[in-house]
This record gives C-alpha cells, structure tokens and sequence, in this order.
C-alpha cells in the first residue's frame, strides 16, 4: 500500500491518516462514505501526477474531492481504503485576460473567491448557486454544475475553454488553450465536464468571462400557479431578450419552511401566495432601460392575471435578501427533517405539466407527503424536494419507489432525472433503467478508454461491477 510513498511526496500537511480523516469522509447528505485510505490534499498538478501514479502502481483507488458539496455522493468513497485526493490546497487565480475574457485557476479555488476576485475588472463568472461559498472548480466541472443563470450563460461545459487533467496513470494531458475555437479534434474537455472524477483529475481550467453587468434590476413576483409563471416566463423572454439573466421559481411550502428555520429572513410582500418568481435583468451599459423593461413586463402580467403581488430591489442588500428566500430554502428542508431531493428537468413549457402529476404520484404513493418544488423556469430544472407528512419519520418505505416514478415521469416528459447534480452513487440505477441501452454502453466504453483498471472514483456513473467493456448494444 502506498500510504509512506503518499506521505513522502506530499509532506506532513498533505497527508491525513485514515483516523484523521473523518471530516472528508462522509457526503453532504450523510448518505455516503466509507473510511479512505487517507486523504491527499497535494498543492501542485506535479503533486497529484505523482499520487495518481503511486495509486496506480499499487492499484489503489482513487476518489477526487473538491468542496464536497454534491448530492449524489461521488466525492466520498463507496469503500473502504480508497484515497481521497482533496484539492483544496490547489487554490490559485491567475491574471485575467480581459480582451480574451478568459482566466486560468486551480482546481480547489472556492468560486465564491473567483466572484471576489474579478469585482472590479468589468468581468464576471457567470456561475451562481446555494454552495458557492465552499463548491470548488474542480468540482464544478466534474459534475457539469449549472446554476441560477444556464438559461443564458450556459452550463460549466459550456463556460469551460482548456483544461489541465492528470489521467489515471499520472499522465499529464495540458489542454490550456484559452481560446473559444479548437477543432483539432475530439472535445476532450467536454469528457471532463460531467465525468464526476470517473475519468481523470481536472487541476487547471481556463474559464469563460463576460462582460459584468453595471446595472441590475430584480423583482419578487407573487403568482396564482405554476401554468401563470411558465406563461409569464415566455412573455419574459420575449419583452427582456438578452437582459434577463434569472428566473428563479418556487412555492409557498418552500418559503414556509426557510421561514420557519433560516434566521434572518424577512418575508417582503403583503400577503402569500402559491408560486413566487424572481426575476433579473442585467446589462453591461447604463445606456439601457432596464426599470422600463421590468416594469412594462409586470404591467402586462398584472393586467393578464399573472402577476398578483410584487417587489422590487431598491438597493443591493434588498437584492441579497431576495436571493436567499430561493437560495435558503434547501437549509430551511434540511434543518425540517428527513427528505428525498429530486434533481429533475423538463422543457420548461412543461414545468406545470410535471409539478401536478408529481404531486398526483407522490400524493398516491405517500399521503400527505410535503412537496417543495422549486427551480429554474429559464432552463426547465426543478428541485423536487419531499418532506414526509407532519409526525412521520420518513417515507413508509417508498423512497426508491418514488425516485423512479419521478425519474420516469420527467424521461416520459422529454426532460432528465439528472438535471445538474449529476448520476454519482445514488442514480446509478435509475440511469440503468430509463436511458436507451446504447447509452449506457458508449459510457462504458469511454470509461473503458480512460481508465480500464476502474481505479478512478469506482461505483460513480457506472456501477463497481461493470468491467466496462459490454457491447454498445
């Protein structure tokens, strides 16, 4: 076993001994995570080219980590005595390139640093999720995170230009080409985005800037259904165009519960309602009329019965308060109790469709189960979150049978059980069950091409089992 061979190349402080590890080991959700190995926290790609070298000689697993914020448990091991290579330690920024719109930066940076980092410089990262203030880069690529403004901006694959990956033999592949067109080739950076750590270790990227915006306007918009906010989403669209940079639903139950548990929240409306929307404009200039753009936007939705109630932003901290009644509510569910997170898309003319036969199926399968769906209406993402009805413990039982129905459902629908969290550990099943069998085989086989021994993240995507050579079909 390599663990003096791992001690020697990174040094006292980059080696954590299994007995030390604890706060690595297990996921977000507490659902996945046997005891490693140890953990590698290396602060260079030369450092992790080594690891990853070492593992590999001695045909040890290894499971990428970034900021551990993922819900389908692909940073922890699924057993015992694999090694988490932790890049928290590999941090760094570089200097942006602003007639590009580009910048390059390791793979353990918090992208709540990269935010920080480019005020003032006229760009901006256009990522924006709940965990921005612990999720890392690395991470980010590996699960292809999307966020609050994919709608517009894309999703990481998308934002990503050039990436540096050591594979799984130590092998460094330099793919930092901070240009928008390389068609010299296969995309392979685009394997990365999404791969969950199954097929290398990303330690650099070059990112994808844009313009920041120097002016914003957001509104809190209360609405009587979902079918009003998809309907005022189209219209949005059409009156905002290229300015609208959110729209973030969800419904009363959620707010209920952020409330109820998340200190320093403040309800700004006069009344309640069953659907909220928040929604915000952006543009680069000053030039343009954004206020008049929202405001004939929620007079045609009052005037359509869209629109009941509303709110708009008069300073930044207003904004911020806004933002964290949609980006709370996932703490406000966690600190209620048990729950089941459902990661879900549909094409967005559909979310309503979607949102009342689930709730027919959870309600049939569970009576009086809490439904808590909320999301993004630009891109068709819903978090289908289900609280067990009040004084029961957890879900009869049902949790798998209600993850499938719901997966089902949004495949049935066009759409996707894994909208932006990725298979990890927990969706491997239903992505054996509902995607075509050629599908599954192209995974394997990719897997196969990049790492036929199975070392990297085993169980993640694929199942352990697989010995990733089956027939595409």
């Amino acid at each position: 076993m390599p663990e003096g061979q791992l001690a020697a190349i990174l040094g006292p402080k980059g080696w954590i001994r299994t007995d030390d590890s604890a706060p690595w080991s297990r996921d977000w959700l507490e659902r996945h995570g046997e005891p490693p190995l140890g953990v590698a926290c290396p602060t260079s790609t030369d450092d992790v080219a080594q690891v990853m070298a070492a593992c590999f000689r001695a045909q040890v697993p290894v499971v990428p980590q970034g900021g551990n914020t993922g819900l389908c448990g692909a940073s922890v091991a699924g057993k015992a005595g694999a090694v988490i290579l932790n890049l928290s330690r590999m941090a760094g920024i570089g200097v942006p390139d602003l007639a590009g719109g580009s910048v390059m930066v390791e793979a353990g940076l918090v992208l709540a640093r990269l935010h920080d980092a480019l005020e003032g410089t006229g760009q901006m990262f256009p990522l924006h999720l709940g965990a921005e203030g612990s999720a890392q880069i690395g991470g980010l690529i590996g699960t292809n995170a999307g966020g609050s403004q994919a709608f517009r901006y894309g999703m990481m694959a998308e934002l990503v230009l050039g990436l540096e990956v050591v594979l799984p033999d130590g092998t460094i592949w330099n793919g930092l080409r901070g240009v928008q067109k390389d068609n010299a080739g296969y995309q392979l950076r685009k394997l990365f985005c999404g791969a969950e750590g199954t097929l290398g270790v990303v330690t650099r990227a070059v990112l994808r800037l844009h313009p920041a915006p120097r002016q914003r306007v957001t509104a809190l918009l209360a609405l009587p259904s979902f079918d009003a906010a998809v309907t005022f989403g189209t219209a949005a669209r059409a009156e905002a165009g290229e300015f609208l940079q959110a729209m973030e639903f969800f419904s009363d139950p959620g707010v209920d519960l952020a409330l109820r548990h998340v200190t320093g929240l403040v309800w700004p409306l006069e009344s309640r309602a069953p659907v909220y929307l928040l929604v915000e404009l952006g543009a680069g200039s000053d030039c343009v009329p954004l206020d008049a753009i929202l405001a004939a936007l929620l007079e045609q939705g009052m005037e359509r019965g869209l629109v009941l109630d509303g709110t708009l932003a008069a300073s930044g901290a207003q904004r911020a308060a806004l933002w964290r009644l949609r980006e709370d509510q996932p703490e406000g569910q966690r600190l209620e109790g048990p729950q089941l997170k459902h990661d879900i898309s549909v094409p967005p003319a559909r979310i309503a469709e979607f949102v009342a036969r689930g709730a027919e199926l959870c309600e049939a399968a569970v009576p009086g189960v809490r439904i808590n769906p909320f999301g993004h209406l630009g891109d068709g993402n819903i978090h289908y979150n289900l609280t067990p009805p009040p004084g029961q413990a957890g879900f009869g039982g049902q949790d798998g049978d209600l993850a499938l129905a719901l997966a089902a459902l949004a495949s049935e629908m066009g759409g996707s059980f894994a909208a932006e969290h990725g298979l990890g550990r927990s969706k491997i099943a239903l992505a054996d069950a509902l995607r075509p069998a050629a599908e599954r085989g192209l995974h394997r086989r990719i897997k196969a091409a990049f790492d036929p021994a199975g070392l990297m993240n085993p169980g993640v995507i694929l199942a352990e089992v697989d010995k990733y050579n089956l027939p595409i079909a």
